[in-house]
């Protein structure tokens, strides 16, 4: 074994032991709850190596003893977990009507989860009131603010690290602003991380929906913001300015869909696809009685030839998007989230106009993840953020004389 410093260089001991304690945790990670002996087996340790760096596991608080296994020959087992106090991660989602948020510790048991309705009519009420879901959470979990290893917070937009910037949050106006940032800095620490709410349900369809089966597709999710997550080779792709899957800014929708201040604001796509879109499209079909995107289609479902006009223009505009997507990424599989996309009917009618405009057919599939699905997202990217600054102690750190003067 070598250090990573210096060509043919041998490892002293305690980069040798950092290494094997990174190992066995990892291990430990993956199998939920191991014996020693098979640490052993899985890691090509010795077994007094691996009693070793257990102890040590155990002492920095980052493993724990967790019951025995019996009913094999031989002397029961010990059995070895992460240890779920280690870390814990907060996650937020700023809808448009709700916020909603959960905290898991690192072992990904939920401790706490909960909900608020908006009220906030700017970014600074807005920023307030997340702060105080967090602290509902925060009772609710038995836990302090300073217990939290990370925060995500999924949003509209896109954060741009080499501006310390957001952008693109036309969904929230005055949201792009500076002071926006510092404000929730100084509510949840400068460690937060802010997730693209369509990336952060596109991370979640990964890790528990229809995504856990396929390397590359997209989450296009539709109601009342439009917004898509690509996955690619298993790893969701955010582009060189975190704007990929921005396609509500797509030049797609004309017609009694279209307004153009709105459209300059936050996309002609969204503008004309989104429920506002659907709104305006059925007040200009003469849909006179208060409406909204959900009576619409409920209207179109009674048979009602007005809305089902407006629901069949929504299906071919969104279906004009998807197609953009697959000539440019070509993914194995399309889900619908959102209220629009998961409505009763709306996929089939979306794979009707596919089949004439698509040169090729990816599975078309509708979410089955829930109102939460951004949240859990945000849980999954922070608890990957959490398990790297818990597990920062074990990383190797010894350098050698020939590498010191490295940048």
């Amino acid at each position: 074994m070598t250090g990573g410093a210096g060509r043919g260089t041998p490892a002293g001991p305690q980069l040798i032991r950092a290494m094997n304690e990174q190992l066995l945790l990892g291990l430990i990670r993956e199998g939920g709850k191991v014996s020693r002996a098979e640490l052993a087996r899985l890691s090509r340790l010795s077994k007094p190596t691996v009693s070793l760096a257990l102890s040590n596991l155990e002492r920095a608080g980052l493993a724990q003893a967790s019951g025995v296994r019996t009913g094999a020959p031989g002397p029961a087992a010990v059995l070895y977990e992460v240890r779920p106090e280690a870390g814990f991660v907060l996650a937020l989602d700023i809808g448009s009507h709700f916020l909603r948020g959960a905290i898991c510790d690192i072992a990904g048991t939920v401790r706490a989860r909960s909900a608020l309705p908006v009220k906030a009519a700017t970014s600074h009420g807005l920023v307030a009131e997340l702060g105080e879901l967090a602290g509902k959470l925060y009772a609710e979990a038995g836990l302090r603010a300073g217990d939290i290893t990370q925060t995500v917070l999924g949003s509209p937009g896109v954060y741009d690290p080499r501006r310390d910037a957001l952008a693109l949050a036309g969904a929230l106006p005055g949201w792009d602003q500076p002071i926006v940032l510092d404000e929730l800095r100084r509510t949840f620490s400068d460690s937060l991380m802010i997730e693209n709410d369509a990336d952060a349900a596109a991370l979640a369809e990964r890790a528990h929906g229809h995504g856990r089966h396929v390397d590359s597709f997209a989450f296009v999710s539709i109601g009342t913001g439009i917004g898509m997550g690509l996955v690619l080779n298993g790893r969701l792709h955010r582009g060189a300015h975190g704007a990929a899957g921005e396609i509500g800014f797509l030049p797609l929708g004309t017609g009694a869909r279209t307004d153009a201040r709105d459209a300059r604001r936050r996309g002609a796509l969204e503008a004309a696809a989104s429920a506002a879109g659907i709104l305006r499209a059925a007040r200009r079909a003469g849909i006179r009685r208060p409406v909204s995107a959900r009576s619409v289609f409920a209207a179109a479902a009674a048979r009602d030839e007005r809305a089902m006009r407006v629901v069949a223009d929504e299906a071919k505009l969104v279906a004009q998007a998807i197609c953009s997507v697959i000539a440019v990424a070509d993914p194995e599989l399309v889900v619908l989230g959102g209220g629009i996309g998961q409505a009763i009917g709306f996929c089939d009618a979306v794979r009707r106009e596919l089949r004439v405009l698509a040169p090729v057919q990816p599975e078309l599939r509708v979410s089955a993840l829930g109102v939460d699905a951004v949240v859990d997202g945000c849980l999954a990217a922070g608890s990957e953020r959490a398990w790297d600054l818990v597990t920062s102690a074990l990383r190797p750190t010894e350098v050698t004389d020939d590498a010191s003067g490295a940048s």
